[in-house]
């Protein structure tokens, strides 16, 4: 028995680490990542997210019953934890200008930047990435759609909550009705609060800061960026605790379908280069014929099929005019 245990034990570690060695490959065979091949997934989940937006404005009352729900839960598990923070962010403006900078600008400017230094530095890296990144994303969408939700800013005053965007625009870019610049807050889903993606994105972002940063200072980044931004979207009134715990969770679920969805995408890219023989080509960077393709040299030889002839006694061992070539046999002559 304890000869049948001990591979058994062995098996399982070794067929998941098989898989994804497999599916780096198979990434890896895909060739070389392009701009233009993933500006395209931009604007699928840009079209995702505003027909969300046009579904959750049907529904607003039921919005503000989905956030007085995650409050009142919130209440009975002790978990209220917006109402001291948001207090603190309005009566300290040091804190809450602050806050809104980060809210505003943070989310759409550290992960395109993480993203970008993935892309140049490995691109099998960069795709579980992303891949992750999107997956997560996209159930977030859903969420949104599924259960529009109130935030606490747009609760009524007597739910004691204050908009610090709004009580801080005049600091920003930003307008009263949202953290988009002025006269583009109709261009916002105003009730896509749960789940939190601040956090979400700020959680994966901390990941990779901290997998692949090769300093203590970005093992920091990586803890502290996801942390301050929970702290940040409570405390300017954007988001519930729950909200920031089911952001967490739907990257966690990401993450568990990336390999899925990379062989998914991996066989569909197989068939598509199958069907259109000159777009492996293409990705693989065969842009030009080898002209040494299928010859080989033998020890001796400067270039195929022709030996360096030599005489007396360094002449090499064995050699004959046949093996020399026409330039051997000339010289016979």
């Amino acid at each position: 028995m304890p000869q049948t245990d001990a591979p058994r034990t062995e098996a399982a570690p070794r067929a998941r680490l098989r898989r994804w060695t497999d599916l780096r490959r198979s990434a890896a065979a895909q060739g070389r990542l392009r701009w233009w091949t993933e500006l395209p997934l931009i604007v699928l989940v840009y079209a995702c997210y505003s027909a969300g937006r046009l579904l959750a404005r049907g529904d607003t009352a039921g919005a503000v019953d989905h956030g007085l729900q995650i409050l009142r839960i919130e209440k009975v598990l002790r978990l209220n934890a917006e109402h001291p923070l948001n207090r603190l962010f309005t009566h300290e403006a040091w804190l809450g200008v602050p806050a809104d900078f980060w809210y505003a600008s943070l989310h759409y400017m550290v992960t395109p930047a993480i993203l970008v230094w993935l892309f140049r530095s490995r691109a099998v890296r960069y795709r579980a990435a992303r891949t992750w990144l999107m997956t997560s994303t996209f159930i977030g969408l859903i969420g949104f759609t599924l259960l529009p939700t109130c935030p606490p800013r747009l609760l009524s005053p007597g739910h004691g909550f204050v908009d610090t965007m709004a009580q801080y625009s005049d600091y920003g870019w930003w307008g009263g009705e949202a953290s988009a610049p002025r006269g583009m807050g109709g261009m916002t889903n105003q009730y896509a609060a749960m789940p939190s993606l601040h956090v979400g994105w700020a959680l994966w972002c901390g990941v990779m800061l901290w997998r692949h940063g090769r300093t203590p200072a970005a093992k920091v980044a990586g803890v502290a960026y996801p942390l301050l931004t929970t702290i940040v979207v409570m405390g300017t009134a954007n988001h519930y605790f729950l909200d920031a715990v089911a952001g967490a969770a739907v990257m966690g679920v990401g993450l568990l379908l990336t390999p899925f969805v990379m062989r998914t995408a991996n066989r569909l890219w197989s068939l598509f280069e199958g069907r259109v023989p000159w777009v492996a080509g293409v990705a693989r960077g065969e842009g030009s014929a080898i002209v040494s393709a299928g010859c080989q040299t033998s020890p001796g030889e400067r270039i195929p099929r022709q030996r360096e002839s030599r005489s007396g006694p360094g002449a090499e061992p064995g050699a004959s005019p046949a093996d020399a070539g026409d330039g051997a046999a000339a010289a016979a002559r």
